[in-house]
């Protein structure tokens, strides 16, 4: 079931059970898996990547928010904070359905797939020109979610980010075990977990925790990637760390 902590945002709850009851977006992540982990011998591309990119996205827009830092569409549009927060999460739930079509350019096939989509969910939520708001910042950030893809709002830099923490161990094993060995895998398999907390230097800290420095590639190319040119360089610290005492050993060897 796709979950994130409504807190008092009852709009969000509406979004959450509607996104839960609509067999369209439940086909779409079980096809998007199909490309991803059937046909490509990828990660989770579904409702699992979807509901992890959801609750680290809305985790980062709530630190950022405590510390006053504003959304692009109370700013922009004068709508709250919980119009960002449907926002992010309808974004983040949906950048990777256009996988369903073709991992190539999937990014635009999740901007053409989720626009009949946003319709459904929010209709009798907003008014016609607040949906219509609502749905562009959520194609915006959509489309952004791509590293070569400037986001223009904080919301999009948030999503995009977001996408990029869904690195934990588990995300590698797919791959790993069919025989996939490469440092994309491997480097996956090392990092242990990924706690989102306030900073004391900026207002929001990375921790990620390796049990091998290989998985220092997932931060130094992957993540670092994602963060550049997001907006959101100035709120975040990242701190990574090899945990263990002692490394673990991920392969007996490599042949090429």
């Amino acid at each position: 079931m796709f979950k994130v902590p409504i807190k008092e945002n009852e709009k969000l709850k509406t979004v959450v059970d509607r996104i839960n009851s609509n067999s369209k977006i439940q086909t779409l992540w079980k096809s998007a898996n199909i490309t991803a982990i059937d046909r490509l011998n990828f990660t989770d591309h579904g409702p699992t990547h979807a509901k992890i990119v959801s609750n680290i996205a809305l985790r980062i827009f709530r630190i950022l928010s405590k510390y006053g830092i504003v959304s692009n569409i109370e700013k922009d549009y004068e709508l709250a904070k919980e119009d960002a927060e449907i926002v992010i999460v309808l974004a983040s739930a949906l950048h990777d359905i256009g996988m369903a079509v073709h991992r190539v350019k999937h990014y635009f096939f999740s901007v053409v797939l989720a626009t009949d989509l946003l319709n459904e969910v929010l209709e009798g939520i907003y008014s016609e020109e607040v949906k219509t708001i609502i749905s562009t910042e959520v194609l915006h950030a959509i489309v952004s979610h791509h590293h070569d893809i400037h986001p223009l709002t904080l919301e999009a830099g948030i999503v995009r980010v977001a996408d990029a923490l869904d690195m934990a161990k588990g995300r590698a094993r797919i791959p790993f075990e069919i025989g996939k060995i490469s440092i994309h895998s491997v480097s996956a398999l090392s990092i242990e977990e990924i706690k989102i907390e306030e900073g004391k230097e900026k207002p929001v800290e990375i921790k990620i925790k390796m049990s091998n420095s290989s998985g220092i590639f997932q931060v130094d190319e992957l993540l670092k990637n994602k963060i550049r040119n997001s907006g959101l360089e100035k709120y975040l610290q990242v701190k990574a760390e090899i945990t263990a005492e002692k490394e673990k050993k991920i392969i007996d060897k490599f042949t090429l």
